[in-house]
């Protein structure tokens, strides 16, 4: 593909850089108009996080106006084989999958064949006649009957009432649990899936707050079940093949697994890193979340974020319309939804939630969750994954680690505190420093 020639041109090996740090550079000027200087400084920094054994290592890529500025590999993929870090390296990307399964229910909502406003239980009849807790941390069997029918756009804003076991506490987290196993890996079909979660009542009425949730798992099998094929051959034929993210998928083949980076979980109370990671079938699974399962690179994402970026197309291939990839960027929480803590933490004090992505409205009120202008818009990923495109800067930030995190039921309140400080410290680290090279 053309834009993964023009990527690789742009890379040079820079005597300013620091070890691990690819990047284009002209004199005293980095690519995309930063200063050299302070972008030297992100290698280093992120260094000092792998050496300290707090993470295993990072593949960090920043994009500005239409060029590569700076690509750092850091770290091991695979500790116990000393494998390096590359930039090819394989990342499970966890809920980054989410943006990139709502493209695929917008461009259907582009072709007519679904709408926002739609009711689910039109193509997934197990989601009728939901129930409702009474209490959303009270007993199962007290339950009322959903005052509306779940909708199309109540999944892709996670206001459908739905939960994950790990954002809930009480009876209804251990019973996502026991019903639907766990969130990483899914062992039941589709069909059995749905089944089993339409059995499961409602944490909140069907629009009432913004609840993380396994909704675009649904809106995935949604969009499978309009297709009539599985939620991968729906995001193959509309979106990687047509982008040429040639390596991003729900499973990877034997021949691509030595360059898969193991996930790894910190301890927190010390001690080195422990190698936790999921199982790969030798054949595809039957179970293709389309809210957390993908497997993808840096650059896969790129593309996918500088089709966003560009407003539904990147080098010469459209996939949406520009009002709709602005409406997708655009908040639909309320005041009062965006007044309610994300995971423990004021997380929409600064920001809104659109169609599947979070998007910066008040970038004055970030301060400890992270940086960006007005308009910037992604998602992040469980395992520490992260991306955003910023329309101001006409810039991609690209940030990939394999962090383990507690996922258990009631385990929400534990992804605040439940790492180690050098761990969660360096997503801010990087973001901040990006926008200090920009003068930010």
């Amino acid at each position: 593909m053309t834009s993964r020639r023009q990527l690789a041109q742009c890379q040079v090996n820079a005597g300013k850089a620091q070890p691990g740090s690819n990047a284009a550079m002209y004199g005293d000027e980095q690519a995309g108009g930063f200063s050299a200087e302070k972008l030297a400084q992100i290698p280093p920094a992120l260094q000092g996080v792998v050496d300290a054994g707090d993470l295993s290592g990072f593949v960090t890529l920043i994009w500005r106006k239409g060029e590569i500025a700076q690509v750092n590999v850091l770290g091991q993929r695979d500790i116990a084989a000393e494998a390096p870090m590359t930039r090819d390296t394989l990342f499970r990307i966890a809920s980054m999958t989410k943006p990139v399964t709502s493209v695929a229910a917008l461009m259907l909502m582009e072709e007519g064949k679904l709408r926002l406003e739609d009711p689910v239980s039109r193509w997934l009849p197990e989601l009728a006649d939901m129930q409702v807790l009474e209490e959303p941390t009270g007993p199962l069997n007290k339950t009322y009957p959903a005052p509306r029918e779940i909708t199309v756009e109540d999944l892709m804003t996670h206001r459908a009432g739905l939960a994950y076991g790990f954002t809930s506490i009480g009876p209804i987290a251990h019973a996502h649990e026991a019903r639907l196993g766990s969130p990483l890996v899914g062992r039941m079909t589709p069909d059995d899936w749905l089944k089993a979660l339409g059995s499961l009542p409602l944490s909140y009425p069907p629009g009432e707050r913004f609840h993380y949730s396994h909704a675009t798992d649904v809106l995935g099998f949604l969009a499978a079940r309009i297709e009539g094929k599985p939620l991968g051959e729906v995001l193959r034929a509309r979106i990687f093949e047509p982008l040429g993210m040639v390596d991003t998928d729900f499973w990877q083949p034997e021949e691509k697994r030595g360059r898969m980076a193991k996930l790894y979980r910190a301890p927190p109370e010390g001690g080195p890193l422990e190698d936790v990671s999921l199982p790969m079938g030798e054949t595809r699974p039957a179970f293709e979340g389309g809210g957390g399962g993908l497997i993808s690179t840096a650059d896969d994402y790129l593309t996918f974020a500088r089709m966003l970026l560009g407003k539904g197309e990147v080098d010469g291939v459209r996939l949406l319309k520009p009002e709709t990839v602005e409406l997708m960027a655009a908040n639909r929480l309320t005041p009062a939804q965006r007044a309610i803590p994300f995971m423990g933490l004021p997380f929409w004090a600064a920001q809104g939630f659109g169609l599947g992505l979070s998007t910066i409205m008040e970038p004055e009120k970030l301060e400890f969750m992270g940086a960006g202008s007005k308009g910037s818009f992604g998602w992040p990923g469980a395992f520490g994954t992260w991306w955003q495109a910023d329309p101001v800067q006409d810039m991609v930030m690209i940030y990939l680690i394999q962090n383990s995190m507690p996922l258990r039921p009631e385990a929400a309140s534990q992804l605040a505190t439940g790492q180690r400080m050098g761990g969660r410290a360096a997503l801010p680290i990087f973001q901040k420093l990006t926008y200090a090279a920009l003068g930010e």
